[in-house]
């Protein structure tokens, strides 16, 4: 088993970071979203603060859930942390410069996970096909779990197939493919 490696990582491996909690007792829907080229552009293994960029429309779409009372759960494959190309601390550092942006345009996240496994890993995280990694439904599960979500009643949204694939194996309601376009960083 992998051991930890940042205040949110657990012995599983995966980053599970619970914003807050549901603000109702009863189960209810929720909204996935994909992280990079979903919220943020897509810019190949994001590991710098100052590299984050919101998509037009992101943070609105996010507002939108916090007032209908929907929780937001980022669900994102990290394979860099489990190729060591960069570290949960730096995976924390851009989570926080992206709950910034998100705030200072009157957004917030519910939860975030994260999934560290890829078939081309560096050993704990080497993993052929980890039920958390998407396009399996792993981190769609946990969240549900934690947060009392229903699944059948819940959203998807990214950027890639994998991600309307993890949802429809957890058995969401619906998902929605957003074109991204990645961005060639300087120096890369």
């Amino acid at each position: 088993m992998p051991s930890p490696e940042g205040p949110f990582v657990g012995t599983d491996g995966l980053w599970v970071q619970v914003l807050r909690e549901r603000r109702s007792g009863a189960p209810g829907r929720a909204l996935f979203l994909d992280r990079d080229g979903t919220i943020v552009e897509e810019i190949g293994h994001l590991r710098r603060p100052q590299d984050v960029r919101l998509l037009p429309g992101a943070a609105a779409l996010i507002t939108a859930a916090n007032r209908a009372g929907v929780p937001v759960v980022v669900v994102s494959n990290q394979s860099g942390v489990g190729r060591r190309l960069f570290s949960w601390d730096d995976f924390a550092a851009v989570q926080e410069r992206m709950m910034d942006l998100l705030a200072a345009q009157g957004a917030f996240l519910d939860a975030i996970i994260a999934c560290p496994y890829h078939a081309e890993a560096e050993p704990p995280w080497q993993h052929p096909d980890h039920p958390a990694r998407k396009p399996n439904a792993g981190m769609l599960r946990h969240a549900a779990e934690l947060l009392s979500i229903v699944l059948a009643d819940s959203w998807i949204v990214g950027d890639r197939a994998s991600d309307l694939a993890a949802g429809r194996n957890a058995g969401v309601r619906g998902g929605l493919l957003i074109l991204s376009q990645t961005v060639d960083q300087p120096g890369e």
